[in-house]
């Protein structure tokens, strides 16, 4: 699999690894403050309002019956779950104080849109569900207060009410400002922080991944020099042409770790560009600078990653190599024709060939000791592709369909 999408999938994985991580520390420390300001909301009421009956009551259940779901949440662990019967609780309790604290006219009412707020931190689709419940349930309050007939009435004593209705504000504002307001600054800040320290490992590691391309290439070119200093020693012609296909294809990888390492993309490579290289090369490499051979290259804009890069460029390296050795054996001219094109978005066909001499039909891969074909006909298969012969053109030329590697296990090319 290529690197760098391998590590935008750790990066992401962490990333939600931290984030939610930190929506539970958020969750639990807004729920315990809640439920702690409404015990002492509803001991005010109790105790210095003199308030009797549903609103204490219910101020004073929802502080204990949160504080059971969250102490269950140890056992189960599902936040969602935990989450969803705090909202429903704070909801009931909201609807109810509102009812016995003057309806529509409750300063209680603003707590509403706490429960509304707490639904967007966690998800927007949260948000939208419980803003849609909390706009039904303020248009039924709001139905009820002008109905003649009222199902709860205000509990509040008339001497008490300015200060419910200060606590009721206050605890609102402690809530949005003092407990939502910071703990989620306190979370942005977090989440920036996991974010630089996130973009820093990624590009230390694309930093590394550039010298491990760069070594690779440096290595490869070392093997390349070390095959040439070898072919001078021998006096074979055989031998020689042997050592010097070898050469070619180290080569013809090393420019593929090349280009990969002066690239910002480490997972992919412009492909035109890349064959146009390795074609200039071999052509010099195998008939000399001066010579008339003619590169006919067209192949789109598209980037391959290393996994088809590599296979496809010595399938390349190969036909190239074959139709200047063979193809133009005493011919110091004519053309080279690569063309690729895309099918769809991981097939592709390669036409290349050449106007040479050619070879006889009954020879292939099978019955041939030629290297050479049998290392295209192989690493087409290592493509997943067929190729077959095209005999209505003069010279050598093949038509090969393969597709993208996305990943590519380790194999040989036997």
């Amino acid at each position: 699999m290529s690197e760098k999408p391998i590590f935008i999938k750790m990066r992401k994985k962490e990333r939600h690894l931290e984030q939610l991580q930190d929506q539970t520390t958020l969750f639990f420390k807004v729920s315990l403050s809640t439920s702690a300001s409404c015990l002492l909301f509803a001991l005010i009421a109790w105790f210095l309002l003199d308030m009797q009956g549903v609103v204490p009551a219910m101020l004073l259940g929802f502080a204990l019956s949160n504080s059971l779901n969250l102490w269950l949440h140890r056992s189960h662990k599902n936040l969602k779950v935990t989450y969803h019967i705090t909202q429903f609780l704070a909801l009931i309790g909201a609807v109810s104080v509102v009812l016995y604290s003057g309806g529509i006219n409750s300063p209680f009412i603003f707590t509403l849109a706490l429960v509304v707020f707490s639904g967007y931190v966690q998800a927007p689709r949260y948000g939208r569900i419980y803003l849609t419940l909390s706009m039904l349930i303020l248009v039924l309050v709001y139905s009820q207060s002008l109905s003649e007939y009222s199902i709860a009435e205000n509990t509040v004593p008339e001497g008490s009410r300015d200060a419910f209705a200060f606590l009721s504000i206050l605890l609102a504002l402690f809530l949005l400002g003092g407990v939502f307001g910071y703990q989620l600054m306190e979370t942005q800040h977090r989440l920036y922080r996991t974010k630089s320290k996130m973009e820093k490992r990624m590009k230390e590691k694309e930093m590394l991944l550039k010298e491990v391309h760069h070594r690779v290439k440096n290595n490869l070119q070392t093997v390349s020099s070390l095959l040439r200093m070898q072919s001078r020693g021998v006096e074979d012609p055989y031998i020689q042409n042997l050592i010097q296909s070898s050469q070619n294809r180290v080569v013809c990888m090393a420019m593929v770790h090349e280009m990969l390492y002066m690239r910002d993309d480490l997972a992919k490579i412009e492909y035109r560009s890349y064959v146009q290289d390795l074609g200039d090369y071999l052509v010099k490499s195998i008939k000399g600078p001066e010579s008339n051979i003619r590169l006919n290259i067209d192949i789109p804009d598209i980037e391959l990653g290393i996994d088809t890069a590599i296979p496809l460029g010595l399938l390349i390296n190969e036909a190239v190599t074959n139709a200047l050795k063979y193809g133009f054996k005493d011919q110091d001219s004519g053309e080279i024709s690569i063309v690729l094109q895309q099918e769809d978005q991981k097939e592709y066909v390669l036409h290349i060939g050449d106007n040479g001499v050619g070879f006889a039909e009954n020879v292939s891969h099978t019955t041939t000791k030629s290297l050479g074909l049998k290392l295209i006909h192989n690493l087409t298969r290592q493509l997943k592709g067929s190729v077959i012969r095209d005999l209505s053109k003069q010279g050598t030329n093949y038509i090969i369909r393969f597709e993208e590697i996305s990943q590519a296990p380790f194999h040989t090319l036997a």
